[in-house]
Parts: structure tokens; C-alpha cells; sequence
């Protein structure tokens, strides 16, 4: 299995529209554009910015001067919105299968794991929670 690198595309994509949109004068940038600095295809920028303008965090234009731009200030999009935004699964699921419901451990496995994985869950989104794309912004070009 690999890492899902979702988030970090995401982060980078707000990030790098947090430097270049103010600079402007409509605040649009293309999926083609912001692609360049992530060095990824469009189409998976498009994917993520879909994502991201359904979770309210960029609007999108359609016609002549398309492209996308951020619906909130930098300073007001926590990792955890981006996170929220682009990560439909759990960060740890249970079984695919339900287990053996005659084992002992196959019974009493699953409402364990899942507290633990919750509990793991909210402590993340809440580390993610202290961090702007605005804090990422002034780190990464510092």
C-alpha cells in the first residue's frame, strides 16, 4: 500500500494560490497553472480543487477568465478543513470483511479498534487544526 499524498497536493495547491492570487488583479489562477508548481497532471488538480470547492474553501469561474481562486483568507484554512475536504475515507479503516463472530477476538476486535482509531483521528485533526495554509505559506518561502 502506498501513502495517499491527497492532503499535501491539496495544501500545496492553497498554498501556492495564498502567494500568487493576491498578486492578481482578479485573484484567478488555472488547474494548469497551479499543476506547474506541483509538478502533477491537471486533471488531478481539478479533482482535488473539486473537493475543495465543495468543502467551500475555493470557488471556481467558469468562461472567458476560468480558473479558481480562494474562497476564504489564508489565515482561516486550517490543514484540518483541507484534510476534511479531501479525505472521504477513515484515516484507519476496520476489517473489509466483518471477522469471525465465533473467535473471541474476531467478535470483540472491532469496537476496539475503533475507539482507539477514533481517538487517533481527533487528536490529528485537532494537531491539523493549529496549522493555516497562511502558516504554510510564511514557512515555506521564509
Amino acid at each position: 500500500m502506498s501513502a495517499n499524498s491527497r492532503v499535501t497536493v491539496a495544501t500545496h495547491a492553497l498554498t501556492w494560490m495564498a502567494m500568487v492570487c493576491p498578486q492578481r488583479s482578479d485573484g484567478i489562477v488555472t488547474s494548469d497553472q497551479i499543476a506547474v508548481s506541483v509538478n502533477t497532471n491537471p486533471v488531478v488538480i481539478r479533482r482535488i480543487l473539486g473537493s475543495l470547492r465543495d468543502a467551500g474553501l475555493v470557488v471556481s469561474q467558469r468562461g472567458q477568465g476560468a480558473g479558481w481562486r480562494l474562497a476564504r483568507t489564508p489565515d482561516s484554512i486550517t490543514l484540518r478543513d483541507v484534510y476534511l475536504a479531501v479525505e472521504p475515507e477513515p484515516l484507519i479503516a476496520l476489517h473489509a470483511a466483518p471477522p469471525n463472530q465465533e473467535c473471541p477476538v474476531g467478535r470483540g476486535i472491532p469496537p476496539v479498534l475503533q475507539k482507539a482509531y477514533g481517538r487517533a483521528h481527533e487528536s490529528m485533526t485537532a494537531e491539523l487544526a493549529t496549522v493555516t495554509v497562511a502558516d504554510v505559506l510564511k514557512e515555506t518561502i521564509a
